[in-house]
């Protein structure tokens, strides 16, 4: 469905809700009047804001026809807020109580805009970050098998039939309950951090291609372990997160600004 063929559909209540919508785009040219309406001058930058925002394209590509359609919502909206009775229901305390946080949102979302943009996040801040982020990272990550049952004695058991000489990933098609047990309890490359404590702490203590003696226990059940690799974590290149990593530095200091500014103010 167009744009006008939406404005048909929808009717005036559509674009009254769709003009508290608030984007920064492109600076507005210098405004002239494209239309009055009970006195009140519509002027070319109001116009054109609404307009982008209604049809969501470039303005050198919108038609004519839609330019029509687009500013003839508008001076709908321009005629019902100029009627005697929208004089005295903005005088109402909820009505008033809109008005006034959709004023302080807009100007609160353009300073926070043109703070960001004044202060990007540069290239030594970015680097930074990265190096943190590469230090909190586990510094090795593990490949194992499991085989998962319900009870001590059947893990004990199956401990038993690998010391002698049982192969781990037949038991674990066998017998292992969890999800992995087709797979002959592959659980592919992990990190420590990525399970629950007593497991990652016995895969932690094993050696390559080591298993469990003993059986461990976690809220799951009874494990038996084969460790099978190792590797150290390596971070990711730094030109793959760097968009991530701008964005988080940004809000970092954007939210500190905000805090100096709420000590220097009052909260």
């Amino acid at each position: 469905m167009n744009i006008i063929e939406r404005s048909r559909s929808a009717g005036i209540f559509w674009t009254i809700a769709t003009i508290i919508v608030v984007t920064f785009t492109s600076p507005i040219a210098t405004a002239e009047s494209v239309a009055t309406v009970n006195g009140v001058d519509i002027d070319s930058a109001t116009f054109d804001f609404y307009l982008q925002n209604r049809v969501q394209t470039p303005l050198a590509q919108v038609t004519a026809e839609e330019r029509e359609v687009v500013l003839q919502e508008l001076m709908d909206i321009y005629i019902l807020a100029t009627q005697p009775r929208a004089t005295e229901l903005a005088e109402d305390p909820i009505i008033h109580a809109q008005i006034e946080l959709q004023y302080r949102a807009v100007l609160a979302q353009a300073v926070a805009t043109d703070w960001l943009a004044s202060n990007p996040a540069s290239d030594e801040e970015i680097q930074a970050a990265y190096d943190e982020q590469s230090q909190l990272a586990p510094p090795l990550q593990f490949k194992a098998r499991h085989i998962l049952v319900e009870t001590q004695a059947a893990a004990v058991d199956l401990i038993a039939q690998l010391d002698a000489g049982a192969n781990f990933e037949e038991l674990a098609k066998t017998h292992s309950t969890g999800p992995s047990g087709p797979a002959g309890g592959d659980l592919g490359w992990f990190s420590a951090s990525q399970m629950v404590a007593p497991f990652s702490d016995a895969v932690s203590a094993l050696a390559d291609e080591a298993y469990t003696k003993a059986p461990v226990q976690t809220d799951f059940g009874w494990h038996v372990i084969l460790r099978e690799e190792s590797r150290t974590s390596e971070a990711p290149p730094l030109d793959s997160v760097r968009d991530a990593l701008k964005q988080n530095v940004e809000q970092t200091k954007f939210q500190q600004y905000l805090e100096t500014l709420r000590v220097t103010n009052g909260e």
